[in-house]
C-alpha cells in the first residue's frame, strides 16, 4: 500500500486484471484444505494486535477463511510485524518513501508495516489507520491484487487518517478467486389479509 496517492500505480504485466479487481500472476491462492489460518506477531503492540484482529474478523465475515492468533511466530501461516529498512524479505523499506506496508501473495504469509510511518488505532491527521492498512494487506495475503475501484480496500493507495472497509468489488474478487458463490440475501414478502 502506498501513502497519499489517489491513482493506481501498477507495474506493466505485474497483475492480471479481471473486472475491477485483480489477482497476482498465476492466481495463487490458499488450498481448500488450508482455510483455517493462524497468524502471529513479531514484537507488536497490543494496539496493533487489536486492529489487525478486527481486520481478520472482517475478512472472515465475508469469506470461507477463519483466522486465529498463535503465540508461535515460527509456525504461524501469517507473520505480521513492523520493520525498518532491509528486513530480509527482498523488499526493503527505504524510509518514508511512500510504501506504508506490504504483504506477499499466498502462501508466503508475510505482512509488514513500514515502521518509518506513524500508525494509530483511531483516525489521526498525522498517521495511517492500522485496521484499514491491515484489511488491504490481508487482501494480498489471500491473493487479491489491486483494484481500479477507488472505494475498494484493494485500491493501491490511501491518504493519512482515512478509514475504509471492504467494498463489493473486494468481496466479488475474493469469491471469484476461490470459485465461491456470492452470499445471496433472500427477501420474503408476506401478504396479510384482514
Amino acid at each position: 500500500m502506498r501513502a497519499g496517492k489517489n491513482e493506481a500505480s501498477h507495474t506493466q504485466n505485474a497483475i492480471h486484471t479481471v473486472s475491477h479487481y485483480a489477482f497476482f500472476p498465476g492466481n495463487p491462492k490458499w488450498p481448500s484444505t488450508q482455510y483455517r489460518l493462524t497468524y502471529a506477531f513479531a514484537g507488536t503492540s497490543m494496539e496493533a494486535k487489536s486492529a489487525v484482529a478486527r481486520a481478520f474478523n472482517t475478512w472472515a465475515s465475508q469469506t470461507q477463511f477463519r483466522f486465529s492468533q498463535s503465540q508461535d511466530f515460527a509456525s504461524a501461516d501469517l507473520k505480521i510485524g513492523f520493520y525498518h529498512g532491509d528486513h530480509g524479505d527482498g523488499a526493503p523499506f527505504n524510509g518514508a518513501n511512500g510504501v506504508i506496508a506490504h504483504a506477499f501473495a499466498p502462501t508466503d504469509g508475510r505482512f509488514h508495516y513500514n515502521a518509518n510511518y506513524s500508525f494509530s488505532e483511531n483516525p489521526a491527521a498525522d498517521s495511517f489507520h492500522m485496521e484499514t492498512v491491515a484489511l488491504y494487506e490481508i487482501g494480498h495475503l489471500l491473493g487479491l491484487g489491486h483494484s481500479s475501484v477507488q472505494a475498494a480496500i484493494m485500491w493501491p493507495s490511501i491518504p493519512v487518517a482515512t478509514v475504509k472497509g471492504l467494498n463489493a468489488d473486494d468481496i466479488q474478487g475474493i469469491n471469484t478467486l476461490y470459485d465461491l458463490e456470492p452470499v445471496r440475501i433472500s427477501y420474503f414478502v408476506f401478504q396479510c389479509t384482514v
